[in-house]
């Protein structure tokens, strides 16, 4: 089933806003995206396809994808420029020369799109880069360069696709942030030389982005670099010219002043809007609500543990659950977990497991009882959207050893954390001081506005505003504050719910205006 109508899911509000703001829109709309959403924008349900492949003629990839196109031309139809809409061209795919070089599959795209009635030019997009443009371009569409900065990238791009038009299909206004690092602040001196030469020698250009977003709920990506697993903060802010929250940055006054020295004579740039409305929330005192361990689903029994996705769970967290039986002690090692996890035995916190910093191992000690009860429980990060490590299956992904020992038999209790399981949480009244703790607060507006709730008091978790998932925070930062728009709140009593893997006691929260 296809949602095209609620919340920011309805694509046709937003491409008549575009037409009444009258402005034209250029349609990036997968099946591959990157932009740093989980999995490049394709749905994870596909992982549950063992030996599936993607972004390739694998059939069951295919048919997935054009079952999509096919439901997505019927919302975007109306719309085209030949039907007098805003719609001007439809990217194919996204730098798949940087992915692949199965130019069947891509055709195959093109031919799906025009069989739905899709008549509008199409372009791809890659980098400049000889074996990028011949394994991600196609005959008959505009060729995107990510990013063309110099004539040198443009007259490749022609000669690699002969007779299409060329543009830089993603000038970068900024750049991207995982877990652990400084904030990104790229240098502005650069994109200001890179803007003037596209104006200087009339190129087309997308400037990627010119406002910043934000990966709410479970969205956020992550990369597979140099260093390893890399995973996004759930700011997507990206440094770029309009902010997060909608508001012009220095870089934007900077843009500004450029581009319109080069508006002809007379002319004039409209005024900036007015500030997007923001409030601060004075402190709000949660209290302890529930845990996860009063909360546990009947679990499924499995001899070894698998993904998430063998078992049909696609976000959120996992607890796998066994009793010791042989070694009892010593090296427990997780191989291929993806991504954290808190390691308990017999009911006592013993510490913590990161895919991002490569710890897969943890010393456990002598139990308490005859048979030592493990328990690991698992959080699933951003999955990877770029490069070839796409297939990033979630949870323990391979085995679980104790000094070497295979660890079998297995309960396993599935924790998506989508609002229905949130929403269904009890208290039982009981004090648990076992990590995996829900805290629970309330707050009175009386006036609407975004906020950033700063959650620096707390470790590493989730956040609910009125049934919203924010997104995840960590103290590792940089990110400390997570965006909340004024369409998710209201006036009155407003409730929020935080899920904390590390923190006992509840700790006060504010909502602030801006994200630093």
């Amino acid at each position: 089933m296809f949602d095209f109508t609620t919340g920011n899911r309805n694509i046709s509000e937003f491409i008549k806003t575009v037409q009444d703001e009258e402005m034209w829109l250029i349609l990036r709309p997968g099946p591959y995206v990157c932009a740093e959403w989980e999995l490049g924008g394709i749905p994870p349900y596909l992982l549950r396809i063992p030996d599936i492949n993607l972004r390739c003629m694998d059939p069951r990839y295919m048919a997935a994808a054009e079952r999509y196109i096919k439901r997505l031309a019927e919302e975007i139809r109306p719309y085209l420029v030949t039907k007098g809409g805003p719609i001007l061209m439809l990217q194919i795919e996204n730098e798949y020369g940087s992915f692949g070089n199965d130019r069947n599959y891509l055709m195959r795209l093109k031919e799906v799109w025009s069989s739905n009635g899709i008549d509008i030019p199409t372009f791809t997009g890659d980098g400049p880069a000889t074996y990028m443009l011949e394994a991600g371009t196609l005959p008959g569409s505009a060729v995107g360069l990510d990013s063309g900065s110099s004539l040198v990238d443009f007259e490749l791009a022609s000669k690699m696709n002969p007779g299409v038009p060329v543009f830089s299909s993603e000038t970068y206004a900024g750049w991207l942030t995982h877990w652990g690092e400084e904030w990104s602040k790229p240098d502005t001196a650069e994109l200001l030389r890179e803007v003037k030469f596209l104006m200087d020698n009339r190129k087309s250009f997308n400037l990627y982005v010119i406002h910043g977003g934000t990966n709410f709920g479970f969205t956020a990506g992550a990369n597979s670099g140099g260093k390893g697993y890399e995973p996004d903060v759930t700011s997507y802010d990206y440094d770029a010219p309009i902010n997060e929250q909608g508001l012009p940055a220095p870089k934007y006054m900077a843009l500004r002043t450029l581009i319109g020295s080069y508006l002809p004579k007379g002319k004039k740039l409209p005024q900036i809007p007015d500030p997007v409305p923001a409030v601060e929330i004075p402190l709000i005192f949660p209290a302890r609500f529930t845990s996860i361990w009063d909360n546990l689903p009947q679990p499924e029994n499995s001899v070894t543990p698998e993904s998430f996705e063998a078992y049909g769970q696609d976000y959120g967290f996992m607890l796998y659950k066994t009793e010791l039986i042989g070694h009892k002690k010593g090296k427990l090692t997780v191989t291929n977990l993806h991504d954290y996890a808190t390691v308990f035995l017999d009911g006592e916190y013993l510490g913590r497991l990161d895919r991002r910093e490569g710890i897969n191992s943890i010393d456990l000690p002598a139990g308490k009882t005859p048979n030592p009860v493990l328990e690991i429980l698992v959080e699933g990060m951003g999955r990877i959207n770029f490069g070839q490590n796409l297939i990033d299956r979630k949870g323990i992904t391979d085995r679980v050893t104790l000094n070497g020992m295979t660890l079998m038999n297995w309960k396993v209790y599935k924790l998506p954390m989508d609002w229905k399981f949130v929403y269904d949480l009890r208290s039982s009244g009981r004090t648990v001081n076992k990590p995996g703790i829900y805290f629970k607060g309330n707050f009175s507006l009386i006036e609407l506005g975004d906020t950033y709730f700063n959650l620096s008091n707390y470790k590493k978790g989730i956040v609910w505003v009125n049934g919203h998932n924010l997104g995840r925070y960590w103290d590792l930062g940089p990110q400390k504050r997570l965006y909340c728009p004024a369409s998710f709140l209201k006036l009155g009593i407003n409730e929020v719910i935080i899920f904390d893997l590390h923190v006992l006691d509840a700790k006060p929260l504010t909502g602030v205006k801006t994200i630093e």
